[in-house]
């Protein structure tokens, strides 16, 4: 019996969905009771240390859980579930881990290192395990701010490296007992087939690459595709893309354009090499975001056929339906979680977020949404999706926000701008630059900015480099840009110029007009460190 521990925390979907595309029976654990009968046991996990801990105890599990891997029983821990092994974690203090490895967790430093660490990176294998039979050094997907150091006291445990900063844990095992920091279900063909060996209960052998390995790992650049999703006036379900948020085709009848279907358009994204998957719900939503049961039914199955990252943007906040009932943005967000959903993308409500609370002084009182989901779900699990635009000045004096030269001057000659954020889908302007936001959010507990920008925006012209490039060194969290791309120089440019971990596409993806594989050719010609494809991955280099 293969038995799934889920304990109510994030996208476990996935790796329900991922078990079942490759042919096995899954059982879910129910009761206390239910642990000791399993033959073998996964346990994933996502957000806060100190709150997977007390959910655990809640339910009754931490007893029987830790005399099943004291028994040494057949167990994969993933993410979180590696990190609870230990005696505790900097994320929680004096809350004890299962203490069955010895140490404790710790964040990420920093020091010039975006956290969380998000993206793909491959392993260093340091012994034989079944886990790993034919492993060829493909990356595979992490999202964390905190991680597992080796040392003496867990040398038994060491199962594989991965560097990021100095080397951590990424794998550990020590007999039946074994646990990754990386997410097998949203890795790709690699995840898969190491979730193949665990379920399978497949014998050592030598993986393609040799152990030991002293070659330094590296994160490699995303490639994201991005789907822009709303009813058309026949209500289906469409994709479309707008030219500066428009999108209505100028043709007599302005009539929505309907670019393909989200779900076959996402498996196709997913076949072609895309890194991660991006929903933007761009008209339902607006009055109640979980009656919006076709959005919730495209996460359900794109989860199915899907095996990388999925974020989904759009209406999570806080509202009241119709029938006066009250729901949380943590609320919403878990609906989204649990189908199918790994971050969630907050848009206008965090421009209003970060208004409250420069307004209440900069004191934090837990009321926003991203406050709120990134204390259950981690910092990983929240994205803001930023949609500022140009506001030209003759003078660094002329405003109170922070001022760039340009090397585009402004309608009237301006040397001058600053980037002004936006809300409504860029209909209305605040009084809020983009620097003041980013870095705002990302004191509120955001993990990863989406930028756009409304100039470049459908115009194929290329990304605002001058924009990202403020903002990734304004802030310490990691960046995805977005807007402007028209053909795959314009990648390589984002990644060589500004120094961002990701770039996101929509309308040339959809057309054809630059396939993904093309892109990713062009990026390993650029010598830019890439996952090659789905599943494979360019070389390391010193």
């Amino acid at each position: 019996m293969i038995a799934l521990l889920d304990y109510g925390a994030g996208n476990v979907r996935s790796l329900r969905n991922a078990v079942h595309a490759l042919g096995f029976a899954l059982t879910e654990i129910e009761r206390p009771e239910d642990i000791l009968c399993a033959e073998r046991l996964i346990l994933p996990g996502v957000g806060s240390f100190g709150a997977a801990m007390r959910r655990l105890e809640e339910l009754g599990y931490l007893k029987p859980l830790k005399d099943y891997l004291s028994a040494g029983r057949p167990f994969l821990g993933i993410c979180l579930g590696l990190q609870i092994l230990f005696a505790g974690s900097e994320e929680s203090p004096g809350v004890p881990g299962l203490g069955i490895i010895p140490g404790q967790i710790r964040r990420f430093p920093g020091e010039g290192l975006s956290v969380p660490h998000m993206g793909w990176n491959a392993v260093r294998l340091q012994k034989h395990s079944p886990l790993f039979t034919g492993y060829a050094g493909e990356p595979f997907y992490f999202v964390h701010s905190y991680r597992a150091l080796p040392g003496p006291e867990n040398a038994d445990w060491q199962l594989a490296f991965t560097d990021y900063g100095r080397p951590f844990l990424s794998a550990v095992q020590r007999g039946a007992v074994c646990a990754v920091q990386f997410h097998p279900e949203k890795s790709g063909q690699a995840g898969l087939a190491l979730l193949r060996n665990f379920l399978a209960g497949t014998s050592a052998s030598a993986p393609a690459i040799p152990l030991g390995d002293p070659t330094p790992t590296r994160l490699t650049k995303r490639i994201v595709a991005c789907l822009d999703v709303r009813t058309n006036d026949q209500g289906d379900l469409v994709v479309t893309k707008g030219d500066q948020y428009d999108v209505r085709e100028k043709t007599e009848g302005r009539a929505v354009r309907n670019l393909g279907k989200p779900v076959e358009l996402a498996e196709r994204y997913y076949q072609e090499g895309a890194d991660e998957i991006a929903f933007l719900n761009i008209t339902a939503f607006r009055a109640s975001p979980l009656a919006d049961q076709p959005m919730l039914e495209v996460l359900r199955r794109t989860s199915e056929r899907v095996f990388v990252p999925l974020t989904i943007g759009g209406g999570i906040r806080a509202y009241t339906d119709g029938e006066g009932r009250s729901y949380s943005a943590l609320a919403v967000a878990h609906a989204y979680f649990r189908a199918g959903a790994d971050k969630v993308s907050i848009g206008s409500d965090a421009v209003l977020a970060v208004e409250d609370y420069l307004a209440r002084g900069r004191v934090k009182d837990g009321s926003s949404a991203i406050e709120q989901i990134a204390a259950v779900y981690g910092n990983q699990a929240v994205v803001i999706s930023i949609d500022p635009r140009r506001v030209y000045v003759n003078s660094p004096q002329d405003t109170p926000h922070t001022v760039i030269e340009t090397r585009f001057p402004g309608p009237k000659g301006e040397r001058y701008c600053w980037f002004q954020c936006t809300i409504k889908g860029g209909r209305e302007g605040r009084d809020l630059d983009v620097v003041e936001l980013a870095r705002t959010c990302e004191a509120l507990g955001a993990g990863e900015i989406l930028l756009n920008s409304i100039d470049r925006d459908g115009t194929g012209a290329g990304f605002d480099l001058e924009l990202i490039r403020l903002v990734r060194e304004s802030v310490s969290i990691p960046v995805i840009a977005s807007s402007g791309a028209g053909c795959v120089e314009h990648f390589a440019e984002v990644f060589c110029e500004t120094g961002v971990e990701a770039a996101l596409a929509a309308g040339i993806f959809h057309r054809r007009e630059v396939p993904i594989e093309a892109v990713k050719s062009h990026l390993i010609t650029q010598g830019i460190e890439i996952r090659n494809g789905e599943g494979a991955s360019t070389p390391r280099h010193d």
